[in-house]
């Protein structure tokens, strides 16, 4: 059963904006960290954003401060990253993913979620 959604992917020169949403369908997850991961070509997983579901914190990656947004919508069911001021560093297939905290985790910042993951929308930036 599809849990994770993903949508609103595309290309956009520099500077440009997107919204990314990632829909989740039959489980809330209530007190779950929830985030963003990206691949970019020929990289590693890179952790991105990330909330915590059950009291709104955030977490952002230092190369993303300031120009992205996290959020939830949860009469929506619904987690968004709002991306502005995009570089062609950006570019990347990005992935949402919940899981509940582990013990010893310090955040929700991180590409080692073992709940579900959604299948991931691409993002392109041009020069």
């Amino acid at each position: 059963q599809v849990r994770l959604v993903e949508s609103g992917g595309g290309s956009v020169q520099a500077g440009g904006s997107l919204r990314l949403s990632c829909a989740a369908s039959g489980y809330t997850y209530s007190n779950y960290c929830m985030g963003w991961v990206r691949q970019g070509p020929g990289k590693e997983r890179e952790e991105v954003a990330a909330i915590y579901t059950g009291g709104g914190i955030t977490y952002y990656a230092d190369s993303v401060k300031g120009r992205f947004t996290i959020s939830q919508d949860n009469t929506k069911n619904t987690l968004y990253l709002q991306m502005n001021s995009l570089k062609p560093e950006d570019t990347g297939m990005y992935y949402c993913a919940a899981d509940k905290p582990h013990l010893g985790w310090t955040g929700c910042l991180r590409t080692d979620y073992t709940g579900d993951w959604g299948q991931g929308t691409q993002v392109t930036v041009s020069s």
